[in-house]
């Protein structure tokens, strides 16, 4: 399964996703990205703009990529997410039927309750890295991070 996550940042705070709205969500009562899984025949940066649009009502001009995230899980099949930072976009920001959106400080960012990979790649990307990562995160059947591994390599999104 191919996913997006996008950070849509201004004036040093991130927007993020607190999810609290969806019945059996695995995310509840996490922060994240806005983003979600690739429809057929749609490329990441396809996604990620369109899931912005749906989750918020802005639009993004330019879309950075930061990383490629390889979700291993026991239970369920793997999922890569396409990690991406967005400084320019337009529109009003709507309420999101997914959760709760907040503008969060950067400073305040790592106090959140997040899953802990994620707080790996925003470790990372807070400290403003130069070069897109790829992060690999082994989960176990009750969602407990068992591994996390970077390596190197040109990054194509």
């Amino acid at each position: 399964m191919k996913s997006t996550c996008v950070y849509l940042i201004r004036d040093h705070s991130w927007l993020m996703l607190l999810r609290n709205r969806k019945k059996d969500d695995v995310n509840q009562g996490k922060w994240i990205g806005v983003g979600g899984k690739c429809e057929p025949g749609e490329s990441y940066e396809q996604c990620a703009r369109r899931e912005v649009k749906e989750e918020t009502g802005l639009d993004v001009k330019t879309l950075i990529p930061e990383g490629l995230v390889r979700f291993e899980y026991e239970a369920k099949e793997p999922e890569e997410i396409a990690v991406y930072s967005a400084y320019e976009f337009d529109g009003e920001l709507r309420e999101c039927d997914e959760g709760t959106l907040a503008w969060i400080e950067e400073e305040k960012i790592l106090s959140l309750p997040l899953w802990e990979g994620d707080r790996i790649f925003l470790e990372k990307m807070l400290s403003g890295h130069e070069q897109p990562f790829y992060l690999r995160l082994v989960y176990d059947r009750n969602d407990q991070l068992l591994e996390s591994h970077y390596w190197e390599g040109e990054l194509s999104l």
